[in-house]
């Protein structure tokens, strides 16, 4: 049997420059492979997530895996497809829809440099109480004003962003609220907010840039600031910045992205 060769973009999302942002694989399909192989590929591949995308009457279906699990949503992998999308598959487009199999349809559009992606608005709540692996995380931790649970996440919501800048959790405590992660935001000084996010059950221990957490986080901040548009930083070690729209039951996430690397898979 011939081997099978796979095109296959390495790109920074969140970013308008090389080496930061968010790294994703982007892997060019013909039509949809196994579970396992997908999840042979995304560990090979070793990014923080890998979007498959495969056509379907003129536009594309999409599927993202982490190293070692496939996730239900994710932004910055959902980005550089768009992006590969726009720069090689269909220059002249100024839309793509992508089908998920978790999410529904999602729009993404042209934005002059930026990419924009129609996003799900992810619902969150003011818990009463959080469990103890969380209170073991953060104890001896000071300026947490509340928490917010939503999408699988606990959310410390600090005062300053200096205070999210210093956070240095136990990963393997992190680890242990599975299949919960961890997250924390706080007011920026020249954004709105800023945020990290910690998800090591998921093969991430630190995420660079991760859009899904917008899609939570704007409607809290909207709301709290009295303003639907917002201007948002990561503040991991790469860093990266996106402008968020609170559209009521959407989220439009807008981002820039580069590319780094243009290979073939053979498998």
């Amino acid at each position: 049997m011939d081997p099978m060769r796979i095109p296959l973009f390495q790109v920074d999302a969140f970013t308008a420059r090389p080496f930061a942002g968010n790294p994703a694989a982007v892997c060019l399909l013909g039509s949809w492979l196994d579970d396992r192989t997908l999840q042979k590929v995304a560990a090979e591949n070793n990014m923080p997530a890998t979007g498959f995308l495969v056509p379907s009457d003129n536009n594309y279906e999409i599927r993202w895996f982490t190293p070692i699990c496939e996730i239900r949503l994710c932004g910055h992998a959902t980005l550089a497809a768009a992006f590969i999308v726009f720069k090689s598959l269909n220059p002249e487009a100024p839309t793509v829809r992508l089908a998920t199999g978790f999410s529904g349809e999602m729009v993404v559009s042209r934005d002059g440099d930026s990419i924009a992606m129609n996003f799900p608005s992810l619902p969150h709540k003011v818990p009463s109480t959080i469990p103890p692996d969380l209170a073991r995380i953060l104890e001896g931790s000071s300026g947490i004003a509340e928490f917010l649970e939503g999408n699988q996440t606990w959310v410390a919501v600090y005062t300053t962003a200096e205070q999210i800048q210093g956070l240095n959790p136990d990963l393997r405590q992190v680890e242990s609220l599975h299949p919960f992660v961890f997250a924390a935001t706080a007011p920026g000084q020249d954004v709105d907010f800023v945020s990290r996010y910690f998800a090591p059950s998921y093969g991430i221990p630190e995420d660079s840039v991760t859009g899904s957490l917008h899609c939570l986080l704007a409607p809290y901040w909207a709301n709290r600031l009295g303003k639907n548009r917002l201007r948002a930083r990561q503040l991991s070690e790469r860093g990266g910045e996106l402008s968020c729209e609170w559209l009521g039951e959407r989220v439009v996430l807008k981002g820039s992205a580069v590319l780094i690397k243009q290979a073939t898979l053979t498998i």
